[in-house]
Parts: C-alpha cells; sequence; structure tokens
C-alpha cells in the first residue's frame, strides 16, 4: 500500500489546554485552548508542512480551535471517541495521557484519509446551540409535568403550573429566533422550507433535521440514515441469525425523527401510514414500525433537499 504523502496533525482537546502532535514526529506541543493559543498551533502546523488535523469531538471545547485552524487553511476533521477508542484496540494501545492520545489521534486521521469526515460549517455553530437550548427547556418541562402528577399541595401545584408555562413561552421565543436565523442565510432557510414541504413534518421536527445534519442533501439515503443512528445493522455469525438492530449516530436527530413519525404515521403522511401499515401486517413490532418510519421521513427530507424541489404527494393510483 503506497504511503500517504499527506502531513497529519492530531489534537487531544481539553477545557483549557490543547496537545497537538504531528504523525512520524517525536514533538509535542502544549499549549492554551484560547485565540494565543489557536495561533500557536497553526504556525506550528505552517511550520510543518500540515495539512490535515484531526481532533476528537469533546463537548464543543474544541469548536474554537477548530473554526481558527480551518480559517488558516487547513482541513479539520472532528472524529468521534468511538473512532479513537477502536484505532486503539486496533493498534492494542493501552497506555493513555493527553499526549499519547494527540499521537494516537494523528495516526487515526492519517489512516482514515478521505473517509474522516470534514468539520461541520461554521453556519452551525449558534443554530446547533440555541436548538439545544430549546431542546433542554423541553426537557425541563418535562421533568416538571412527571413531576407534577405526584404534588397534592396546591401551592406546589401552582408553582409548577407556573414554571411550566413560563418555559413554554421561552420554548415559543426562542424557537421563533431559531427560524428567523435559519431564514436569514438563504441556503439554510431554503432547507428549511423543503423539509417543512414534507407532509406530517412541522417546524420543530424541520429544525432538528436542517440543523442536527448539516450533510443533509449531499449524503446518500444510507449514509444519512447512518449518521442518524437510524440504519440497522446486520447481527450474523455462521448459521446463527439475529436481529437487527439500530444503534449510534446522533441521538438528539433520532429522537426528533421518532417523535415526528408516531403522528406522521398514523395520520399525517399517506407514504407512512402506508409503510407503517404494511410492516405491522408483516408482524413487524410497533416500535421497529416507526423505526422504519423515522428512517423514511429523515430519506424524504434528505431527497427534497437533494432535488431541491418541495415534496409532492402523488394520488393514489387505481
Amino acid at each position: 500500500m503506497a504511503k500517504t504523502s499527506t502531513v497529519c496533525a492530531g489534537i487531544d482537546t481539553g477545557k483549557d489546554k490543547l496537545d497537538m502532535a504531528v504523525a512520524g514526529l517525536d514533538e509535542d506541543v502544549t499549549v492554551a485552548n484560547d485565540a494565543a493559543g489557536w495561533r500557536q498551533l497553526a504556525d506550528h502546523c505552517k511550520q510543518h508542512r500540515v495539512a490535515k488535523v484531526g481532533i476528537e469531538a469533546t463537548g464543543g471545547y474544541e469548536r474554537g480551535v477548530v473554526r481558527h485552524l480551518q480559517a488558516a487553511g487547513l482541513r479539520v476533521a472532528v472524529l468521534q471517541p468511538m473512532q479513537v477508542r477502536a484505532y486503539a484496540r486496533l493498534k492494542q494501545q493501552r497506555a493513555k495521557s493527553d499526549r499519547i492520545d494527540a499521537r494516537l489521534i494523528a495516526a487515526c486521521v492519517q489512516s482514515l484519509g478521505d473517509a474522516a469526515r470534514p468539520a461541520a460549517d461554521a453556519r452551525f455553530d449558534a443554530v446547533a446551540d440555541l436548538l439545544t437550548f430549546i431542546e433542554q427547556i423541553e426537557e425541563d418541562i418535562a421533568r416538571i409535568k412527571t413531576r407534577l402528577e405526584h404534588v397534592g399541595d396546591a401551592r406546589l401545584r401552582r408553582i409548577d403550573e407556573g414554571d411550566i408555562k413560563r418555559l413554554c413561552k421561552r420554548r415559543e421565543q426562542e424557537q421563533t429566533r431559531l427560524i428567523a436565523a435559519l431564514r436569514g442565510d438563504d441556503e439554510l432557510g431554503r432547507r428549511f422550507d423543503l423539509v417543512c414541504s414534507i407532509p406530517g413534518c412541522g417546524e420543530r421536527t424541520a429544525l432538528s433535521i436542517v440543523v442536527r445534519l448539516p450533510e443533509l442533501g449531499e449524503v446518500s439515503r444510507e449514509a444519512a440514515a447512518a449518521l442518524a443512528g437510524l440504519a440497522p445493522f446486520v447481527h450474523e455469525s455462521g448459521t446463527f441469525k439475529g436481529e437487527r438492530h439500530i444503534g449510534g449516530g446522533r441521538a438528539r436527530l433520532r429522537r426528533a425523527l421518532y417523535m415526528a413519525a408516531l403522528p406522521a404515521s398514523f395520520r399525517w403522511n399517506p407514504a407512512l401510514v402506508e409503510l407503517y401499515r404494511r410492516l405491522r401486517a408483516r408482524g413487524k413490532s410497533h416500535s421497529c414500525a416507526l423505526v422504519a418510519c423515522a428512517r423514511k421521513l429523515l430519506i424524504m427530507a434528505n431527497a427534497v433537499v437533494a432535488r431541491g424541489t418541495p415534496w409532492e404527494v402523488r394520488p393514489a393510483t387505481a
């Protein structure tokens, strides 16, 4: 196998510091995770002619350095922790430190080559944060509603009911702000409107699809399903034929699609209603059929964005 000529580096991200290693070199660099440190890393990459940098997703602490290195002309791939752990097992590496992890990430991104997914467009940073805030408000509302079921004291009930009303109002305000932010960008606004054209896909679901899947319309239907964690994986070995299960992917996106699939497959989307009915008639469980409908809903969204035209409901043929 020919050895790649692309010089790759890896960054291990912490809240306060960053460790960088260049594949094939013993030299390591540790800097603060701030603007000055990002500039040092960019200069280090330029000095060693680094063309591609791998960095492990670390709850958002990697975002600043990713954007800075991209602006400096470097290709940056954000790796999932699962990828890095799997590569460590492949190399039988059990030792762990920040510098060792940086070298491991550098070797991992070099081995992946073009298969390493580039970092998402910077346009999605602010809208993703706002969507997460909305989702957290919804989680707070659900918790209070659950608690309210067990509250008998009238005064405490009034407090909880007031909190729910306040949070619902804030959720609506922030959702309106998020939609306006998407429509402020011609491309993202176009994607949002196209996804909303699908029967059973309301604004809340469309927000999750557009914001949580920046690759929408640019990947195959199989890849879109896998990114959302809705692709069924084969579980077979020899004569053993196990059940297929979904897993991995983007949990918040998968949850939004699953929740939308329930009303869509019972009433609002004729294609999903038919799919659900057909799967149930074949003996599939309710949850299995709903997962299939959620996957189909995402495939529809991917198709309308790729095609660039709204969804058209075709009348049933006799």
